[in-house]
């Protein structure tokens, strides 16, 4: 175990440079102290590895010091092979590019790492994709994501929701894939970051010159409260519903995983005929209704009063459209 931990440690500041211990102990999940023992059994074991003092200061290697103690383990060596990439490598045009990386990954792992590698490879497959729906057409991700790489700025023609186009000069930060959809997170010049999905992006150019990226950005923690913000806009009701016996997962299916096992875990205990009645957030009401149409005579409608009057519109319509 510590042995892992030192070779972790070796790497990361092989990789970053120099690195306070505070920085160090948030990596490898131990204490400060624990950061200063491994340091001083690094020391002696003659790895050149020293310290700057002071409020910048930190721990790195010596200058041109490189260590051969990076080998891939069986198990690291075929997790690579799922990483998912064909298609998404594809469309950055990097397809060639990640089948030859591939190839020579294979070629240079060891017998058992590379078989164990192949054998991942021939039996499980990542598709980002959702049932149900066709990938995003991106003819301009290559050029998008080429900016992103040389940090240059790009002058665009985007389509809003409503299929309003404007024009935008942003600094590209980031790509990021999201079921089956890319993003792109940039900033206008001046402003905070936002996203743009690359399929509304119409035209873009390159423009000369490169631009820096704020160095506190981290493109992983800003996407997830991006996340997390959209969730919260997105929901902006709530229904309250009675559900039959049996039904949860088909409601899961619905309404979706998460939001349905959030509300049942705060939900009333099913009565005597196992109908449990629950809260449920809804991204609009005239939305919830066709979502809980699906639903037939298995839910309920008990409020907000106006959703369970289109609910009773729509079954009035249909028993007149059916007779």
């Amino acid at each position: 175990m510590r042995a892992s931990r030192l070779l972790s440690l070796l790497l990361l500041l092989q990789t970053r440079g120099r690195m306070t211990a505070p920085e160090l102990a948030a990596e490898l999940e131990v204490s400060v102290r624990t950061v200063y023992r491994d340091v001083e059994a690094l020391s002696s074991a003659g790895v050149p590895v020293y310290a700057d003092r002071g409020p910048a200061g930190g721990y790195q290697l010596l200058d041109g010091y490189r260590t051969r103690l990076n080998g891939l383990t069986v198990a690291e060596a075929s997790s690579l092979f799922l990483a998912g990439l064909p298609g998404p490598a594809a469309e950055l045009g990097l397809a060639e590019v990640a089948a030859n990386a591939e190839l020579k990954l294979l070629a240079a792992l060891p017998p058992e790492p590379r078989s164990h590698a192949a054998r991942m490879r021939e039996r499980f497959l990542l598709d980002v994709p959702g049932w149900y729906r066709s990938p995003d057409d991106v003819p301009h991700l290559s050029e998008v994501s080429e900016a992103v790489w040389e940090r240059r700025p790009l002058l665009m023609t985007y389509r809003r929701w409503g299929r309003q186009e404007v024009e935008r000069l942003v600094h590209p930060y980031g790509l990021v894939l999201k079921g089956g959809s890319w993003y792109m997170v940039a900033a206008p010049p001046g402003a905070s970051p936002r996203t743009y999905r690359v399929a509304r992006v119409l035209t873009v150019r390159t423009l000369p010159g490169h631009f820096d990226g704020p160095a506190e950005f981290d493109l992983g923690e800003f996407w997830k409260a991006y996340a997390a913000e959209f969730r919260e806009r997105m929901y902006t009701a709530t229904a309250e519903i009675k559900i039959a016996p049996g039904m949860e997962e088909l409601l899961s299916y619905t309404m979706g995983a998460d939001v349905v096992a959030t509300a049942l875990a705060a939900g009333a205990e099913p009565d005597a005929e196992g109908w449990r009645t629950l809260t449920v957030p809804v991204e609009s009401i005239t939305y919830a209704r066709w979502l809980l149409l699906r639903m037939g005579a298995s839910v309920e409608v008990l409020g907000p009063p106006e959703l369970r009057a289109l609910m009773a519109e729509s079954v009035a319509e249909l028993r007149k459209m059916y007779g």
